[in-house]
């Protein structure tokens, strides 16, 4: 969130913000004149309280006198009755002014390319897209010649968009969390944490996800509580209205978590596949910068993120993403997309971000430096990697043509084989009946998706 002076004095900056966003910049004509509405109110106000204040001393000095003060008395109740009658509509319009506060989205720094999504720029692209010599197969039809990735049945227990991984499967999704955690604590200095998965609505408005992104949460009835979207949220709000000092940053931290989202605007989009699940497995990668650092900070994270696609020897692309198409809390983001020969596409395997103090300002995450005045510090995070979908790349990178999966060299300690086999027998899919596959079949419009 802005502070109310900063945009205040740069109503031009914001407005331009807005158009580069595609968002409407005529929000700042309305909110320019509520804050000259509130301040004329407020000065208005304070006039008032300070002749109540003056009133009430000559009152005082009055009766020491010995006089008669009812004249006052009765012009101070005036006053008083006036001061009660403005104080409802002052807050009214602070609340409005608060809630418009709350929906501007950050600046976008001027690096970024302006437009939608069409405007999105490949910077890079690493690794070979290898001709595997047959026509490959999507991740889940492997899954499927394995017999051990699930949808019907978890559909059973969940609804669409759910999976269960058996056997290997089960054991390479571990193997690829483990491999993770361990490259980014050991390799790259993250401090490893395992916060909670529940988080309050205080903690999703610091980083960004309420009010505006309400719908896409899952919320627990009758508490105030939320099922986390991503490790993200818990771990920027570790430091929450905090002070650290200046001479620590930057703070680094990494963290496994399954991650909870409705998708509540996805409806039909990626039904099949591990691609869009309502709940999926994430390794996220959180800095705490000092605000110098933060876009340097932004490539070392970046850097660290795609360092998990080298060995893992997956072939992607970088991407930064241009103003249309950045998040809400976002000044800048690298979009990392690793290639699915399955779909014939690269794919969204994570997203890195610098924030500024966006969203240290709604955590209240500040610095403090020794002689001098301290302030928020930046924030930023991305997925150092989305781990259902690495697990979707490594399926279709890997596959081979008899359906078995070679197992990526880094990955061999972890998962105590180089090769995953079909099935012999085993529970296997679940055998579909008259009606359609729950899994399968496309969500109405509204319906949660992910």
């Amino acid at each position: 969130m802005h502070d109310l002076k900063f945009v205040r004095d740069n109503l031009p900056l914001i407005a331009e913000t807005l158009e580069k966003r595609g968002l409407d910049p005529s929000l700042m004509d309305g909110f320019s004149k509520l804050d000259s509405e509130r301040r004329g109110l407020l000065r208005r106000l304070e006039s008032l309280q300070a002749e109540r204040n003056r009133a009430n001393d000559e009152i005082t000095a009055l009766r020491k006198k010995g006089g008669s003060p009812e004249a006052l008395i009765s012009s101070l109740k005036g006053l008083s009755a006036e001061i009660k009658g403005m104080e409802p509509e002052l807050s009214r319009l602070e609340e409005e002014e608060r809630r418009i506060l709350e929906l501007i989205p950050n600046v976008v720094h001027p690096s970024v390319p302006e437009g939608g999504e069409d405007r999105n720029r490949e910077i890079r692209r690493e690794g070979e897209i290898v001709d595997l010599g047959f026509p490959p197969r999507n991740h889940w039809e492997i899954g499927e010649i394995l017999g051990l990735m699930d949808f019907p049945r978890a559909a059973k227990i969940s609804g669409a968009r759910f999976v269960n991984l058996a056997g290997e499967l089960s054991r390479l999704n571990r193997a690829l969390i483990s491999f993770m955690l361990d490259l980014h604590t050991r390799e790259h200095g993250y401090t490893e944490c395992w916060p909670p998965a529940i988080v309050n609505s205080r903690s999703l408005f610091g980083t960004g996800q309420l009010p505006k992104f309400k719908e896409d949460l899952f919320k627990l009835e009758n508490h105030d509580f939320y099922l986390i979207p991503t490790a993200e949220v818990p771990l920027t709000n570790l430091f929450r209205d905090e002070t650290l000092d200046y001479e620590s940053l930057p703070l680094s931290y990494t963290a496994y978590t399954p991650c909870f989202r409705a998708e509540a605007g996805a409806a039909g989009r990626d039904t099949r596949g591990l691609i869009r699940m309502h709940q999926f497995d994430k390794v996220e990668l959180v800095k705490f910068s000092r605000p110098e650092d933060s876009f340097l900070d932004l490539e070392t994270l970046t850097a660290d993120a795609e360092k998990v696609l080298k060995l893992l020897k997956l072939p992607y692309r970088t991407v930064v993403l241009a103003s249309g198409d950045l998040g809400f809390s976002s000044a800048k983001t690298y979009d990392l997309e690793v290639w699915l020969p399955g779909a014939g596409v690269f794919r969204e395997i994570s997203s890195c971000s610098c924030f500024l103090d966006f969203q240290a300002r709604r955590a209240g995450i500040r610095y403090k430096k020794k002689g001098e005045k301290g302030g928020f510090l930046h924030t930023l995070n991305g997925s150092g990697l989305a781990v259902g979908r690495t697990l979707a790349a490594v399926l279709e990178n890997y596959q081979r043509e008899d359906g078995s999966v070679a197992v990526p060299e880094v990955l061999i300690p972890y998962v105590g084989t180089n090769l995953i086999r079909p099935a012999a027998a085993g529970p296997g899919k679940a055998e579909k009946s008259g009606k359609a596959d729950e899994a399968e079949k496309p969500e109405k419009p509204g319906k949660p998706g992910k």
